[in-house]
Formats: structure tokens, C-alpha cells, sequence
């Protein structure tokens, strides 16, 4: 199979992740984790856990919470509301209280029809492990391309590089070996090649740092290390520009 076939293949992967049921939720003043999670039905600590949430009492408004599932955005009531100040003057009549009606749904597109260049942000991936990069990105006829390998010791611990959901864990791909493909926010995958064994299933879902699989070898030869790569939407960029 050719590398440009298998890069088809691996882009095909993660344009089925877009598509995957799951939205984001952005956190609106009095709302509060509870209420979210009883709103869209998914267990808050689980919630929490996904989302590296940890004090559920710490929300921030305009936050972004990736709600499992959910087929779109709800419309989520406050909570803990202060009641308008009482009138300066008196009516004859009560007052009817304003009925708020809840926006109508709106439904969540996977992806958009043409996405931005991606913009460069040090720090909002982590390194997936520690160790020298043997292979650089862009570098002409590497064996893989469109990534970095990073010289590690077989077996040592493949991390995510940030919270997220599983959308690839398998060996379709034989130049990758075992490999696994987290679906990130805003348009963003991680890639992890050449694994010795994986640890999580598709489905899983994964916070910044958490044990994902173990470092191997490429299926061609070659000592042991790690294949990483991050994707804009289809499009690989160079790691570099997002890693601390």
C-alpha cells in the first residue's frame, strides 16, 4: 500500500470523527455543571472528568464544554438567578410575571464547509511523552510523513496531549502499526503511531495527560519511538507550533 494511500485512509478517519454525534456547550452566567449535565442526561462527574474539570463549582462563563452524545445545543436554565428589584410604585393590579420562553435548539454542524488556517497556539497540546524528535515534520521521504517521531524506550507511557475523544484505535493502517486518533475542540486530532499496544477503545474518552497506549516500534523496521502528528480539520501541522 502506497503513502499516499494511507494518508487517504488517515484522513478519511478523522473526517468520520467530524461527523460523530457530540457538541459544544458554551457555559452562560448561573449556569452550573449540575444542571448542564441533568439537562443534556450524562453523569456530571463523568462530565467533568472529559472535560478536565476539577471543581464543578468553578464553571467560567464562555467556557466550552464537550457534551457526549448530544446531537445539539440545549438550552440550559439558570440557576441561583437574583430576582428583579420590587417597583418603586404600586399597582392596582398584580403583576404577571414574564414568561422566558427557551430558544428554539439549534443544531451543531461537525464541520464546517471551509475551515480557517489553523491558528499557532504554544501550549494547548502537552507532549505525549519525553524524548528527542528523530524525525522532524516536513522532512522529504520519511517513511510516514506529515508528523514528528519521538525516540522513547518500548513499552514506556503514550499520553493524550489534551482531552478528547477516541475515534481511531486499531492497525488499518499498516505503516502506522497500532494507532489511535483523538478528536480534540475546534476542528483539532491528535495522531499516536507505532504503539505496541493500546489502551483505549473507540468511544473512550480521554483527558490531557491520561495513558493511552505503549511505545513500540515502526512496522517496517526501526528502533523503538513514537508516531505523533496533530490535524487541523484534514490538514497536518507542524506539532511544534502547539507543543510547550
Amino acid at each position: 500500500m502506497s503513502i499516499r494511500l494511507h494518508i487517504v485512509l488517515l484522513c478519511s478517519l478523522i473526517l468520520w470523527g467530524c461527523a460523530s454525534s457530540g457538541v459544544y456547550h458554551t457555559v452562560r452566567p448561573g449556569q452550573t455543571l449540575y444542571r448542564i449535565s441533568r439537562v443534556y442526561g450524562v453523569n456530571q462527574q463523568y462530565l467533568a472528568r472529559i472535560n478536565g474539570i476539577t471543581d464543578p463549582n468553578q464553571l467560567r462563563v464562555g467556557e466550552r464544554l464537550y457534551i457526549p452524545g448530544a446531537a445539539y445545543v440545549h438550552y440550559v436554565p439558570q440557576s441561583n438567578v437574583s430576582p428583579p428589584p420590587e417597583p418603586r410604585h404600586t399597582r392596582a393590579h398584580p403583576v404577571k410575571k414574564a414568561v422566558h420562553k427557551p430558544p428554539h435548539a439549534t443544531h451543531v454542524k461537525a464541520v464546517p464547509h471551509k475551515l480557517a488556517r489553523a491558528p499557532k497556539a504554544s501550549g494547548l497540546f502537552s507532549w505525549p511523552l519525553h524524548g528527542k524528535v528523530v524525525d522532524e515534520f516536513g522532512k522529504k521521504n520519511s517513511a510516514v510523513g506529515k508528523g514528528i517521531e519521538i525516540f522513547a524506550t518500548t513499552g514506556a507511557s503514550v499520553k493524550a496531549a489534551a482531552a478528547g475523544r477516541v475515534i481511531y484505535s486499531g492497525r488499518g493502517i499498516r505503516s502506522y502499526g497500532n494507532l489511535i486518533i483523538v478528536k480534540h475542540d475546534n476542528s483539532f486530532f491528535t495522531v499516536y503511531g507505532f504503539n505496541r499496544k493500546n489502551l483505549v477503545k473507540v468511544g473512550n474518552f480521554v483527558s490531557k495527560g491520561e495513558r493511552i497506549a505503549l511505545v513500540g516500534a515502526p512496522p517496517d523496521g526501526g528502533g523503538s519511538r513514537l508516531y505523533f502528528e496533530i490535524r487541523y480539520g484534514k490538514d497536518a501541522v507542524n506539532p511544534i507550533f502547539y507543543l510547550p
